[in-house]
Order: structure tokens, then sequence, then C-alpha cells
């Protein structure tokens, strides 16, 4: 009662004293007759001001349990009365006022999780006419947020991409990387690190530390037989059909989101994909002015420095956006270092039915060389071995030193000062989009890639002759051979336009055409810029020492015109069942310079030109068993041309076919709230695949020749649990057989005096396929809690085989590396956005493992000379990063 008559006194609402209260309150403050009255006084005043913290921190702390925010147009700026906030997880909801500002209570949501601290959750924003936008929001919120939407009508830069993907209505094998996984990756490294975790993927370093020239294979299929596209411009190299990611340094920084179709995939622009399809699609439409800035600082000297920006939608429906980035490292090998420099810049006006979008990217490389990788001695320690490979390849005595006493995982066999690559690669697109009808909408693509660089290196002791060069006399002394340093150059333009449209015909059956015509105009050609003796020529008749020169010893030029046109169906014949159906014709003109042999055995070079036509068809069907659960199949074909040395190192009647792929895919998936499931069967049937044998062709050249008959099968397996709203788990399996029934090995041999002798014939069945590995697994072990995130990344890749003998002599051990991701998210700064601190530690456990590797042999006499090389990959070393956005 007291309690009550207390709270009265107290209570605002009142105009006049309670004289009851107060009068037995000052009694029992001054009767000192009773021993209990100080105590029951102060248990008084403790209750009534816990009454008062109550009254007034429990609405305040009931507010930071709700989100509150404004919605508005993206274009307008103004805000939306009637807009529908959901928040999934809990079931509670909210709708904007005149305002557009909305409060959504979740207090019962946040207080039935039992947690502490901060919870990353994701809200629903909607509204009719606009499209929905999935927020991700922290709670307790520390500040209001803005959530923009865009009209049902506008036209995002998803639409060039979208000919070239694929989701769940088509029977093909994908993973997909978002922008969020992309920068929690992202240390530096090339796109091939960023995609360690997806299935059926291997990455390597030259250098050791994912910085410099880097590899990617898929299924064991490396980057030259993987399609590569970025909005849908094809990026592999059009004669080599490799891709350089070091020409595109931290080029991560601007993508969006990417998709890998293992297999054969969907039709797309470029080389055919003979093994998986990679889309990238460059940053997508922030609405909000922002700005990012990342410092990364690392192992073997390794900083990165990058400044993003954007204007976010102007009212005028324009978005310009740009980076500068700046990478150096040291790199794990010794002297690899890299100076990479890249910069991105788009502009993109939204129209109500129609997107302009123009992006232009560049990058710029000079590194030292560690393309040679290690000799396998010199990593094993084998000294007897190391002197056996000085002696074989006639090292000096200095050079038998260095081998002898250099670090065993780090040795570069370069030591000129100027052993570069240096190459500069600049980008420009050019997309327009338009929604013709509500089922019809149609893109155009223009682009030109511009690339020019060279590289440098000294060679001991070379022919004059190699170099088109007279043997000059010094004193009555003729000098076949010398010291130089050469140059070899590309300098070459990329150019074409790109097409599709998509039209719903019904709402069961969806049409897409596409296309692209490209040419690739390039030229190669070499210098000798410097000669420790350079002969007279007509020019200069007079003998130089150490000369400084630019003689040109080749120059040729290589024109390439690829068509291609594909049309896309995919009908839903049920609510459960959907078929799908794809056909491509792909032509390719060639000119170049190469060998042509003569009725007298001659060889001249001499300009020539090749066509290829290609049909390429796919289908496959989907059926949907039941919610989250889907079961699919498919069949492609795809086939592919010789790549540019396979061409001018051949004659007309020594020179390869085409190579055919038909891959077979079948698999199943489901989706759970808490967990998910998937199983990928796979059989890809080579017809003339292209390897290496070591055969020697009739111009003297050893270039992949074809073997009737190869395969590669295999199993993936992917899952993973949600263990609590903290703790999570995604990992891959891949288990395969890569094989070739039966080829024969060809060997250079020589007597014992080295006079040629054919080569010698080794005959092989059943063996796997160079670089395949059997097993390729990788496990993600996720915690996050406010702020803190914490990965364990643990990958796993069995042995690899260095050539297709299947030999363990000739092999790459088998390794298990894991890596650790701490970060720790501050949102809402005062002066800040967002702050994230992170520390990449790669290879945690310090393993000694390499990723890639080659071999080669002759016989002397009856000694086989095999010699094989590999590329160590750092031991436990670290990158720290902090990224500021505005």
């Amino acid at each position: 009662m007291q309690f009550q008559t207390i709270l009265a006194h107290f209570d605002p609402l009142r105009r006049q004293p309670v004289i009851t209260a107060e009068s037995s309150l000052q009694r029992t403050c001054h009767d000192e007759t009773t021993g209990h009255s100080r105590a029951n006084y102060n248990r008084s005043l403790k209750r009534y001001f816990g009454i008062l913290a109550v009254m007034f921190i429990m609405p305040l702390w009931l507010h930071a349990q709700s989100v509150e925010g404004l919605v508005r147009d993206a274009q307008t700026r103004q805000a939306l009365e009637g807009a529908t906030v959901y928040h999934p997880e809990s079931g509670s909801g909210a709708v904007t006022g005149s305002d557009g500002r909305f409060q959504l209570d979740l207090s019962d949501w946040f207080r039935s999780l039992g947690r502490d601290g901060s919870i990353d959750t994701e809200i629903q924003v909607s509204f009719l006419g606009y499209r929905r936008n999935n927020v991700d929001v922290r709670v307790p919120q520390r500040t209001d947020i803005s959530v923009s939407l865009l009209p049902e009508t506008f036209v995002t830069s998803e639409v060039f991409v979208t000919a070239q993907r694929v989701d769940d209505s088509v029977p093909m094998t994908y993973s997909n990387v978002n922008r969020d996984e992309i920068d929690r990756r992202d240390a530096a490294r090339d796109v091939p690190f960023l995609l360690l975790h997806t299935p059926s993927v291997v990455s390597t370093s030259d250098a050791g530390a994912g910085v410099g020239y880097t590899g990617l294979r898929i299924r064991g299929v490396d980057d030259t037989r993987i399609n590569v596209t970025i909005n849908g411009i094809p990026l592999n190299d059009a004669e080599s059909h490799g891709v350089f990611w070091v020409n595109m340094p931290d080029f991560a920084s601007s993508v969006g989101s990417m998709q890998v179709q293992r297999g054969v995939g969907t039709s797309t622009n470029g080389p055919s994909a003979f093994g998986a399809t990679l889309n990238l699609q460059t940053g997508a439409l922030q609405t909000e002015p922002h700005a990012r800035s990342t410092l990364s600082l690392g192992s073997f000297n390794t900083q990165r420095y990058n400044l993003e920006l954007g204007t976010g939608l102007l009212n005028n429906g324009w978005t310009v956006e740009g980076r500068l980035s700046q990478i150096t490292s040291d790199g794990f090998i010794d002297r690899a270092e890299s100076d990479l420099s890249s910069w991105y810049l788009s502009a993109s006006r939204y129209g109500t039915n129609d997107l302009l979008k123009i992006v232009a990217f560049s990058g710029s490389e000079r590194t030292y060389q560690a393309w040679n990788g290690v000799p396998e001695a010199r990593i094993r320690g084998d000294v007897a071995g190391m002197n056996f490979y000085a002696d074989q390849h006639g090292l000096s005595e200095a050079e038998r030193s260095r081998l002898l006493n250099a670090d065993a995982r780090t040795y570069n066999m370069f030591t000129y000062d100027n052993q570069i690559d240096r190459y500069a690669q600049s980008h420009y697109q050019l997309h327009y989009s338009r929604r013709l009808a509500d089922n019809w909408s149609a893109n155009a693509s223009l682009h030109l890639t511009r690339g020019k660089g060279y590289f440098e290196e000294f060679r001991e002791n070379d022919r004059f002759s190699s170099y088109g060069l007279p043997s000059p006399s010094i004193g009555g002394e003729t000098i076949s051979r010398t010291d130089i340093v050469r140059r070899r150059w590309l300098d070459n333009w990329f150019y074409g336009i790109v097409l599709s449209s998509e039209y719903n015909l019904t709402e069961a059956l969806q049409l897409t055409f596409g296309g692209g015509y490209n040419e690739y105009d390039g030229d190669h050609f070499g210098e000798v810029i410097w000669a420790r003796v350079f002969p007279g020529t007509p020019g200069n008749a007079a003998t130089d020492i150490n000369a400084d020169v630019r003689h040109r010893y080749y120059d040729n030029n290589g024109l390439k015109r690829d068509f291609n046109a594909y049309t896309k169906a995919n009908l839903r014949l049920t609510d459960a069942l959907s078929v799908y159906g794809d056909v491509q014709l792909r032509t390719i003109n060639y000119t170049f310079l190469g060998p042509v042999i003569d009725n007298d055995g001659n060889r001249q070079d001499l300009d020539q030109t090749v066509d290829y036509a290609f049909f390429n068809p796919k289908a496959g069907l989907v059926y949907r068993l039941g919610e989250g659960q889907r079961l699919y199949g498919s069949f492609a074909v795809s086939s592919k041309e010789p790549v540019r040395r396979e061409l001018t190192r051949t004659s007309p009647e020594s020179r390869p076919t085409h190579e055919t792929l038909f891959n077979w895919e079948a698999g199943y998936r489901i989706d759970r709230s808490q967990w998910f499931s998937g199983v990928n069967l796979y059989y890809m049937d080579y017809d003339n695949q292209l390897i290496l044998t070591g055969q020697l062709n009739d111009v003297g050249a050893a270039v992949r020749t074809n073997v009737k008959d190869s395969y590669r099968a295999g199993i993936e397996l992917e899952g993973g649990w949600q263990f609590t709203r903290a703790l999570q788990a995604v990992g891959n399996l891949t288990f395969s057989r890569n094989i070739i029934p039966g080829f024969t090995e060809f060997i250079d041999t020589s007597d014992e005096n080295w006079n040629p002798l054919p080569q010698t014939e080794v005959r092989y069945t059943d063996t796997p396929i160079a670089l395949s590995p059997d097993v390729v697994g990788s496990v993600t072990l996720r915690y996050t809690r406010g702020g803190l995130q914490a990965d364990l990344i643990s990958k796993y890749v069995s042995r690899q085989y260095l050539d297709n003998s299947g030999l363990t002599s000739r092999s790459i051990d088998p390794y298990f590396v894991n890596d650790l991701i701490i970060g720790y998210q501050f949102s809402d700064r005062s002066f800040a956005r967002n702050i994230e601190l992170n520390l990449h530690v790669m290879n945690v456990l310090d393993v000694s493992y390499e990723a890639n590797g080659y071999t080669y042999a002759w016989i002397t006499g009856q000694q086989e000379n095999r010699f094989n090389f590999l590329y160590p990959q750092a031991g436990r070393h670290f990158t720290a990063q902090v990224r500021v956005g505005f």
C-alpha cells in the first residue's frame, strides 16, 4: 500500500500533494523509536528508483528492438505511403505512413532468441508497382535505414547477363557467388582464389601467394577450356583461349556477382566451354551515394590500396561509379614481385523502359617471372638430383652453387634484373537494353579491348641463327653463339557486337535469341634489344660489343573472326515439369603465318587460313518433386578449335583437328530452412581431345595431338547446415575418374654422342588425364555473432599427375590446407556508414604443398633423363585489411 501511495504522490498528472502519503513518509523518516524504520525507508527508496528506471528505460529498450526507417522512390526520391515492411522470421509487419516512415517492432522475436548483443536479419519492403527490396538490418538498430524501391518497369544491368546465366528452371549444374561472399574472401588475391570454395575447383599461383600470375581448373579442366565473360562480353584470349587474371588486378572489387556453370553449360559468347563457364557481372545498381576505401597489408610485403566512389541514382536517372587500385607484392618465390594497378569506371542511365550503360576498366602489370617453377629435386632436398639437373642443363658453377644453397621452396632460376612480364589491357563496353513490351526485351552491346606488352628475358649463349643473324668473326674466330636479351611482344585489338533478346511467348514458354560477331587482330613480334656480341648488318657493318639494338627477328599477325548465333527455349509443361532446349551455330575464320612443307621437303612460312563451323545442341528437363526440391538432367555438345600454337607450329598435313565434348549431367537438390543438400552426376565424353604426348610433327614441333577417346566421370556432392543462428557449415566433395583409355608417349632420343635417333615410344592404357585429381573437397565453417564473423575454410585436393602416364614419380602429392578469416564490422559510426576489420590467415597449419607442375624428359644412350618442376605455394601467411564505407 505504501508503494502505491508513493507512486500516486509523484504522479505528474496530480495537481495536489497527497497529504496522507507525505505524512506517512515523514513519520517513517523521523521515527527513531522503531529499529527497522531506517531500513524500511532505504528499501522503499530503492524500489521507487527502480520503478522510475523501468518507467523510463523500458520504452527506450523496446524502441531499440525495433527497426525504423524511410521508404522512397529510387528515382524521384519521394516518400512512399502505404509500403509494406515484413520480417519473415517473426511474421511481424508494418506499413509506412504519409511521410514514408515506418517502425517495425521486433522485441518479442528478439527476446525469444535469448541472445545478448546484436543480430543480423533481413526485412522485405514492397509496394504495388515496385520491385521488392530485401534489406539486411542489425537489431538493435543504431540509426534509421533508408530503403529505395525501383519501379517494376525499371531495367537493371542484370539484363546483360541473363541470356548467358541460368537459374533453377534450367537443367544445368551451377554455383552463384554474390557480392557479400566476394567481399568476405577478398584479400587482394585474384578471382581464381575467390572461387576455391565452389565445387571441383583447384587454384594455383606462380608466385605462390595469389598475386601475379594465377590459374584455375574446374573438374581438371584448365582456363583455356573455361569460357569466361564479363557482362556477356568474351574475356578469353582469342588465340590462346587463356584468361590472364594478372591483367585485371583487383577486378573483384568491381564485380557484383559471379556464376560458375560446370560442364558445357548454356550457349554463350567466345571460345566454347569445354569444362565450365564463368560469368562475371560488374557492380549492381546502388541507389544511394556511396564511397569505400580498402587498405590491405600482408606477408611478403603485399599491399593493396583501393578507393571506390558512386553517386547513387541521381534525379535524372544517371549513376556513376569508379574505382582506383594499386597492388604490390614481393611474392613467396624469390624475386617474384608484382606491381599492379587498375581502374574501373561506369556510367549508367536508367529510364522507364530502357538502360544505357557504359563500362570501362583497365589494368597494368609488371611482374618478375616465376613461370618455370622449382625443380622437384630442389624442393625435396635431393642433392644428387640437383647435381644431375645442373649437369644435364649445363649450369655454370655459380648457378649450381645457387641451386644447391637456395631455399628449398622459393628458388627461382631467373636472376637477370629485368626478367619481367609487362602488359597493359583496357576494356570498353557500351550496353543498351530496352523493354519493347511487357513480355519482350532486347539487348545490344559493343565492346573493344586493347592490349599491348612484352616479356623480357636474358638468354645465355644463344645461337645467332635463331635470330636470323650471321655468325661474326672476331680476331679470325667465327662466333656462332652469344648472350642476348630479347623481348617478345603482343599488340592486339579485340572488338565486336553482342546481341540478345528475351521473349515470353506465353506464361509457360520463354524464348531467348542471341549471338555475336567478334574480331581479333593481333601482332606478334620479337626484338633483340641487347647482345654481348652483335654481328654487322647492312646498316651497321661493324661488329658491336655489348650492343643496345632493336633487331626484330620475327613479325607476324593473327586475324580471327568469330560468329555465333543461338536460340534457347524453356517450356513449362506442368507446374512440376519443364523442358529446355538450346542450339548454337558457331563459325571461325582464322588467318595466320604458319609453316608449309613443299614437295621437296623444304619448309616455308606462309599466310594461311583455316575455317571451322560448329553446331552445339543442348537439351534437358527439370522436375520439381515438391517445395524446394529440384531434379534435373541434361545433354550438351560442344566443339572447340585448336589454339594458335597448334596451328602456327604445324603444317596443313599434320594439323590437329577440332575436339568435341558430349556432356551428360543429372542432379537433385533439396533446400530447407536450416539445411540443403545436392548431388550431381556428370559424364564428359571427349572425341579427339587434344593432349600433350611429346610427339614431334613434320616441322619438328611438339604440340598437343588428338587422342580419339577420353572421358571425365564424377559425382559432386554439396550440403549445408545451420546448426544455430550463429553457426553454420557449407561444403562440397567431388569424386571423379578422368581417363585416357590409351595413348603413346614420345620421348626425344639420341645416342651417347648426342646424335639424334627416332623418338622412343611408350604405350599406356587406362591412365589418368594430367592435372585432374580424383577427389576435390571444401568445407567452410562459419560463426557469426553481431558484427563478428569467423570462417574456417578447408580444402583437400588428391594426387595430380604431371602428364598422362599415371606414374607416381611424375605427380603432385595430395594436400589439405586450411584458411582462417576473422572479421568484425562496426555499423553506423558517426563518421562512416560501416568499418570492417579483417584478418586472413592462409594455410593456418603451415603445410608445404604444390598445386601445379609439369615434366619433360629425353633419352641419351639408354638413360632417361626426367625432370619434374613444381609450383610451391606459400606456407602460413597473413593479410590484415580495413575497409571503410561512407
